[in-house]
């Protein structure tokens, strides 16, 4: 337990949590076009809201043993993955091979900036 609570952990796990809020905050809305758009605004800031109170402190938390382009990294890294998922299993779109491979190349520059 006390490892999953290490500044090398704790941010990736909270980073992790943040990015299913925020994209459920920007993406979420899509099954509901037919709802006024201040509605699904107001609704995604009050998604937001806890996006913000993961994102920040894991911030905090990893500037520890991370670098600020090492923090943003792994955000990016992990926003691709949970939007993968999120985009089949919520809004049931298709993931394609370009898809897949322009993530992939994503994560091979992700990899360079932990290129000691």
């Amino acid at each position: 337990m006390a490892s999953l609570l290490s500044p090398k952990v704790l941010p990736i796990l909270m980073l992790l949590a943040s990015n299913v809020f925020m994209t459920f905050a920007w993406y979420g809305h899509l099954k509901f076009r037919s709802a006024a758009i201040y509605a699904v605004v107001l609704a995604s800031w009050g998604i937001a809201f806890f996006e913000y109170w993961l994102a920040v402190p894991a911030n905090r938390i990893g500037v520890q043993v991370y670098s600020a382009a090492e923090l943003k990294t792994i955000q990016e890294v992990i926003t691709l993955g949970v939007f993968a998922i999120f985009s089949v299993v919520y809004l049931k779109e298709a993931l394609t091979w370009n898809h897949l491979a322009g993530f992939a190349l994503i994560a091979c520059g992700a990899a360079l900036i932990f290129k000691a």
